[in-house]
């Protein structure tokens, strides 16, 4: 049985009561859908022979119509029930799953992806209790109908065994290809989702370059391929149903003609027949399965995407407790790989002493983001291990991980209701006191307090810019951290007054911690206790910020790049062009003092020379009132 079907049974079983509820009623259903025409049969026997018993078994037949309907009522709301039940175990496995597992997710999916298998796949995964049941429930009908034919004529029951067997052969094939059919048509699917995902993420990129209509197409270039499975769905589904449709009838009319023979030769009453024409309807009713069958093709289709999700294995946690100690991190032949099998960090060897301000530089993919990620164990290394106080950081357990280590960042995403809720996201008490502090210490407490409701304006109606969102993202990470603080470009957007100010909290009221910061800014790394130069993934060298400035190498890392050196044909076309324009100047500098030298240029230049005469008297235009 593959993990998908695994996942599909234990779907299945979250379910809970109101699954037993739904077999309940539609076994019961089934069984009165049995003894229905048999009743029918007995009360048409009885009124035939003008018994005293026909008004019981019509009052029997009544009884089981009513029976079947309250069945079939009470299943309707036991298969909702028990589906969403089932979708909602599948979703908070997938969400808590997917969040577990962190960045690395997004290596084996798309965000767009994730979403579509989270949202519509777990729907469609959540219908299996309905299918499941109501596909058993139909097999009820159909074997109960066997043996009652059986039981009336062997050879009516031989005839509906003979049918039965070709509607199952046409259910097994309709089952396997519609479940290949769903998974390309929930992959397109994704793939749009992702690609607009990404386009919304880019959206004001897109509306200043002009290009929405290719960037729809870009978005949409899936759709044919999900036209085509959609196609092939629809396809699969009419002719399990046409051929169901042929099978049906000629199986009902085939079980009636033996039933006509058997009648005519005397070895059946009327009712029997009755009974039987009743009987082989139900069992032929295994047909009307193939709904029920692409329900359930769909379901395990999803549970299949849905697998692969839950298949990636989030980091584990150890129990073992952080000693007292400053807060001291070492990254001891460290490694680190993109999923492309770039190297992002080779071999990398480092100290950073506990209480100190460390700034990370380094051109741009030089792995100072890589760094600061598994310094704080945001990103496991391939090769390598990094202690904070001499413990292994997958030794520490995850609750006490997260609180002596904060994050910020150069985006920061803000969590919370209010904006008091995102400075204390994280923290597993909220602690007003130690929030406040925080954003006095990120310089983020005067704009909040300007805001009409302070703290509590909620983070979807603030006001902010990208320095003040950054400045909430700062007091979120200092409120959190206790041992390590990692700001990873937090401060890029801040106006040089504010990171000063930033710069003094960092070496101040939070000198009590460890502090690892990529820096970009001259001034920033000047005010480190040390400073990381890193190059192409490697620690090129360690030390004061004044004792490296005298490599020339380190200096190029503050400054821009020099333009690129153009070959000799560029230059020389260059050159050409430049030649063209001044030639082009002059040729008009040439035609224009040509003009000024006709007379209607001169009478110009006479007037001129009189209004400026004027003695600042007020100038007059054409349409204007004249001075005095």
């Amino acid at each position: 049985m593959s993990p998908a079907d695994l996942l599909v049974i234990r779907a299945v079983r979250q379910a809970g009561p109101w699954l037993a509820a739904l077999a309940a009623t539609a076994l019961l259903g089934a069984a009165a859908e049995l003894l229905l025409p048999l009743a029918l049969g007995r009360t048409l026997d009885a009124l035939v022979a003008g018994g005293p018993g026909s008004g019981r078994w019509l009052t029997v037949s009544a009884l089981l119509v009513v029976l079947v309907a309250a069945c079939d009522a009470t299943g309707v709301l036991a298969s909702g029930v028990s589906g969403a039940r089932s979708a909602l175990w599948l979703r908070r496995r997938v969400v808590a799953h997917t969040l577990a597992v962190g960045t690395a997710m997004t290596r084996h999916a798309a965000p767009g992806e994730i979403v579509t298998r989270a949202g519509v796949n777990v729907e469609e995964a959540g219908r299996t209790p309905e299918a499941v049941v109501t596909a058993a429930a139909l097999v009820v009908p159909s074997a109960g109908s066997v043996v009652a034919l059986a039981l009336i004529d062997p050879w009516l029951a031989a005839t509906l065994v003979a049918g039965l067997l070709l509607i199952v052969g046409v259910l097994r094939a309709f089952v396997r290809r519609t479940t290949a059919a769903s998974g390309g048509y929930q992959q397109a699917q994704g793939e749009i989702a992702a690609r607009l995902v990404g386009a919304l993420a880019g959206a004001r990129t897109i509306t200043a370059a002009g290009v929405e209509e290719q960037e729809a197409r870009r978005v949409l270039a899936p759709l044919p391929r999900l036209r085509a499975h959609g196609l092939d769905l629809w396809r699969l589904q009419a002719r399990a149903g046409v051929q169901a449709a042929v099978v049906v009838p000629l199986l009902e009319t085939a079980v009636l003609a033996v039933g006509g023979l058997r009648l005519s030769a005397g070895g059946l009453t009327v009712g029997e027949l009755l009974a039987a024409a009743r009987y082989v309807v139900l069992g032929a009713g295994l047909g009307s399965a193939v709904g029920y069958a692409a329900r359930l093709a769909r379901a395990r289709s999803a549970a299949a995407r849905i697998e692969r999700l839950l298949s990636v294995p989030p980091p584990s946690y150890g129990s073992r407790p952080l000693p007292p100690g400053p807060g001291r991190l070492d990254l001891r032949g460290v490694t680190v790989r993109a999923e492309d099998g770039a190297t992002l960090l080779r071999d990398v060897d480092l100290v950073v002493p506990g209480g100190a301000c460390v700034a990370v530089v380094g051109r741009s993919g030089s792995g100072k983001s890589s760094l600061a990620a598994v310094a704080g164990r945001l990103v496991d290394p391939e090769r390598g291990t990094v202690l904070l106080d001499g413990v292994p950081l997958p030794e520490i357990g995850r609750r006490e991980l997260r609180r002596a280590v904060g994050y910020a960042f150069e985006r920061p995403a803000l969590f919370g209701e209010t904006l008091g809720d995102a400075v204390a996201f994280g923290q597993p008490v909220h602690d007003a006191r130690r929030t406040f502090e925080a954003a006095r210490a990120a310089c983020a407490d005067p704009f909040v307090r300007r805001l009409r409701l302070g703290y509590f304006t909620p983070v979807a109606d603030a006001p902010m810019s990208g320095g003040e969102a950054q400045r909430i993202g700062l007091a979120r990470a200092f409120a959190q951290a206790e041992r390590l603080l990692i700001l990873d470009d937090a401060m890029s957007s801040l106006d040089t007054a504010t990171e000063r100010q930033v710069a003094r909290a960092l070496t101040g009221s939070l000198g009590d911690r460890t502090r690892l910061v990529v820096a970009h800014r001259v001034a920033t790394a000047a005010r480190a206790d040390l400073v990381v130069w890193l190059e192409d993934g490697r620690v090129r060298a360690t030390g004061r910020h004044e004792a490296l400035w005298e490599d020339a190498g380190y200096r190029a890392v503050f400054q821009e790049p020099p333009p690129p050196e153009e070959d000799p044909a560029q230059e020389n076309a260059a050159r050409e062009d430049r030649a063209r324009e001044d030639t082009a100047r002059e040729n008009r500098a040439r035609e224009d003092t040509a003009r000024e030298h006709t007379p209607r240029h001169d009478e110009a230049r006479d007037d001129r020379a009189r209004r400026d005469a004027g003695a600042g008297a007020p100038l007059t235009g054409a349409g204007e009132a004249g001075t005095p």
